[in-house]
């Protein structure tokens, strides 16, 4: 684990996708955040995104919200938190260079949600020098897995939502998760080594 960064040849030109919710701020049980009094980092993440920045050379986040499209929220309230949130970020020393999200429900047909590739997609597409080879997907849910496995990407899964542990280990063989971590914080750790 202590050379990950050598086994990959991580540098500048790879980029760093990560999921919103039980990675960057605290999940809520059974809700949404949904406006910046709700959104609580998650330990190290702030002290965390600044060594990151300077290891990847693009971040961009990218998040299912169904929240929006169940109309708990609308986009201008997402855009604030999300704002905010970058503003944090930076004030730490750190960098989000794209936030993307998908609102749609997961009962529409079809969406944009991950395990669907297509916030990779749009992220190419802003920056085209993006290669999913040299890219590595962090999240807390199978979903995210699947989404950085569908794109070719190294795979990071954090631990943070119990049911998700317990689902993935009954699919054990079947999702492929690269490496397990606790957060940002224990990957800043094993890739400064």
């Amino acid at each position: 684990m202590a050379e990950l960064k050598k086994i990959l040849n991580i540098n500048t030109t790879w980029t760093l996708f990560l999921d919103r919710d039980g990675v960057i701020n605290r999940r809520l049980k059974d809700d949404y955040v949904k406006n910046w009094a709700e959104f609580q980092f998650m330990e190290g993440v702030l002290e965390a995104l600044p060594e990151l920045a300077a290891i990847f050379g693009r971040i961009i986040v990218v998040t299912n919200q169904q929240g929006v499209g169940k109309g708990l929220m609308n986009s201008k309230q997402l855009d604030t938190i999300h704002e905010k949130m970058k503003q944090a970020v930076e004030q730490a020393g750190g960098r989000i260079d794209l936030i993307l999200t998908c609102p749609d429900l997961s009962s529409k047909k079809p969406n944009c949600r991950k395990p669907n590739p297509d916030m990779g997609h749009w992220a190419k597409e802003q920056f085209p020098e993006i290669d999913f080879k040299r890219s590595v997907m962090v999240g807390d849910s199978i979903t995210d897995i699947q989404f950085g496995e569908n794109l070719g990407m190294t795979t990071i899964w954090v631990r943070g939502k119990e049911d998700e542990y317990h689902r993935l280990r009954k699919l054990d063989g079947k999702i492929r998760i690269d490496y397990r971590l606790s957060g940002l914080a224990h990957l800043t750790q094993i890739l400064s080594q």
